[in-house]
């Protein structure tokens, strides 16, 4: 390690015992592995103990903020509130409590006094710095540092402000309203404030604890499936994904449920970035390094315009190397750090939502291996991505299903009935999970109990009606190679044939058949009239 960092961290840890300055907003650049592309591996294991090195502010201070912000004293709101606090981070703190009107367990979190000026000057100590540097970073990340400072800034004051945070709970509340194993505490709007945040306290354990996991009864693999699925939900349906979920801010419900906390630093993803993302697994099922380049593009790690073709043999070599025994052997931190490696040998610049992302992954892969030490994310994530691109009714995923299951225009019998046993472990381990079993639940939660193929099936026969390019490449993969593939049809048959109520397909046919049929007689027409 350089001497100068060591200084600059005792410096910090100086200067914080007695105003917790510099080192919080230096603390917050050790979110490792965030960026990579920006501080080195042996440079954010020496920032990482900055955040560990924050003491908590007093009581009396804390409590006076919460007076403040409610506008009435403590013993008003609260039958009491703990003397300790539960927990201490760089920018703020929180207790348990007990609201005196409803008997409610609830947690208060309260922001770091005079914290937002502290990190106004950081900042532009920090910007000011940069600008002496946007040549080396132009050259080495096709951007200028000044940019990089700004928008790590912007999303460390979005954690200052508890009121987006509390905006932030209700939107995971809604997206997970009908996921029986997922968890959200709920807010109370009323007793909170900019500077305030008053939820419903979590009784539950921490994941890095896998003793306390397994004699409360909760079925170890049932969870990880649980959280896995959690995760590439937020990723890749929701486009909103928790950019902090370390052991502290995720816990196990005695009923097998996963929960969440501390919603402060979220990535949102756009649709067009969650359908990249979606493109860039398709890529990798199929090999095709060549896109999976292009992708990186598209999602912003590349500037428009960069020359991928030295890139694509180091992504096939990382990915190959990674996944080429199988997915047993498949290791998301090992594939992380080797492309960390390309960060330095070519002009790429992780931009800050999918640094967040790619730390939250990184973590929470660090918490199943705690909680399975032969943990394979692979084993887990495949099955969820294989169950999302049979059932997901996304007209743009089902394009992507088809690009999966045809490669240089031959149909993959074999891709396709992986995908189905995939998809269909995914249900089966989603629904030993024992908070499907709780009785009396909210009759609002759906669980679906098998893989329903209806939907698909239905858009299959429509895609078969009206796209002559679909229908002529089904039709040849029925007869490849001279021959009707019977046998291969009846195996992809048998594996579903348990999963399809064949007269609710046929119902469902029906119904679209009258605008199947204007479709197929609109594109009969036109391919007439083009022939002419």
């Amino acid at each position: 390690m350089t001497a100068w960092l060591v200084v600059m961290r005792r410096l910090s840890l100086t200067v914080h015992a007695s105003s917790a300055t510099f080192c919080v907003t230096l603390g917050h650049l050790s979110s490792k592995p965030a960026r990579p592309d920006i501080i080195r591996e042996d440079y954010m294991n020496e920032l990482c103990i900055l955040q560990d090195d924050v003491p908590p502010f007093p009581n009396q201070v804390a409590f006076a903020i919460i007076e403040d912000e409610l506008g009435q004293p403590l013993e008003k709101v609260f039958s009491k509130i703990s003397s300790q606090t539960i927990a201490a981070a760089s920018l703020g703190q929180v207790y348990r409590a007990t609201l005196r009107e409803t008997g409610e367990d609830v947690a208060i979190k309260v922001q770091r006094p005079g914290i937002e000026p502290i990190i106004y000057r950081d900042l532009f100590l920090f910007r000011t710095l940069a600008s002496f540097l946007n040549g080396i970073s132009l050259q080495k990340l096709g951007c200028n540092a000044e940019l990089i400072v700004d928008e790590f800034g912007e999303k460390l004051l979005e954690e200052l402000d508890y009121t987006l945070e509390a905006r932030n709970i209700e939107d995971f509340i809604e997206n997970f309203k009908n996921d029986p194993t997922v968890k959200i505490p709920r807010v109370y709007k009323k007793l909170s404030g900019s500077r305030v945040l008053v939820m419903e306290w979590i009784d539950g354990i921490r994941c890095t604890d896998p003793q306390a996991i397994k004699e409360a009864g909760i079925d170890v693999n049932g969870f990880l499936t649980v959280g896995v699925s959690a995760a590439l939900r937020q990723l890749l349906e929701f486009g909103l994904f928790h950019g902090d979920p370390h052991p502290g801010n995720i816990f196990a419900m005695r009923d097998g449920r996963i929960a969440y906390v501390d919603f402060g630093n979220v990535a949102v993803l756009s649709q067009q970035n969650k359908q990249i993302l979606i493109d860039a697994v398709v890529h990798a099922v199929n090999e095709d390094y060549v896109e999976m380049a292009n992708d990186f593009t598209r999602l912003g790690f590349l500037a428009s315009g960069t020359d991928v073709s030295p890139i694509i043999p180091a992504l096939e070599a990382i990915w190959q190397n990674s996944s080429g025994k199988g997915l047993s052997d498949f290791n998301f931190r090992s594939v992380t750090g080797k492309f960390n490696q390309l960060v330095y040998q070519y002009p790429i610049r992780i931009p800050e939502r999918f640094s967040l992302v790619i730390r939250s992954l990184l973590t929470q892969e660090g918490i199943c291996f705690t909680l399975k030490p032969d943990f394979k994310f692979l084993e887990v994530a495949y099955p969820y991505v294989a169950k999302r691109l049979l059932t997901d009714p996304n007209p743009a995923l089902r394009e992507r299903l088809i690009q999966v299951l045809f490669k240089d225009g031959v149909f993959q019998w074999k891709r396709l009935e992986n995908l189905i046993v995939l998809a269909k472990e995914n249900v089966a381990k989603m629904n030993n999970n024992p908070a499907l079993q709780v009785k009396n639940r909210s009759m609002n939660w759906q669980v679906q109990k098998k893989l329903d193929l209806t939907d698909t099936i239905r858009d299959g026969a429509r895609m078969f009606l009206v796209d002559a390019g679909i229908r002529r490449q089904l039709l040849m993969a029925l007869t490849e190679d001279s021959k009707l593939h019977i046998q291969e049809l009846f195996d992809v048959y048998r594996l579903v044939q348990d999963e399809i109520d064949i007269s609710s397909v046929a119902l469902e046919v029906l119904r679209d058949l009258p605008e199947v049929t204007r479709e197929f007689m609109l594109s009969w027409s036109e391919s007439v009239l083009s022939d002419r």
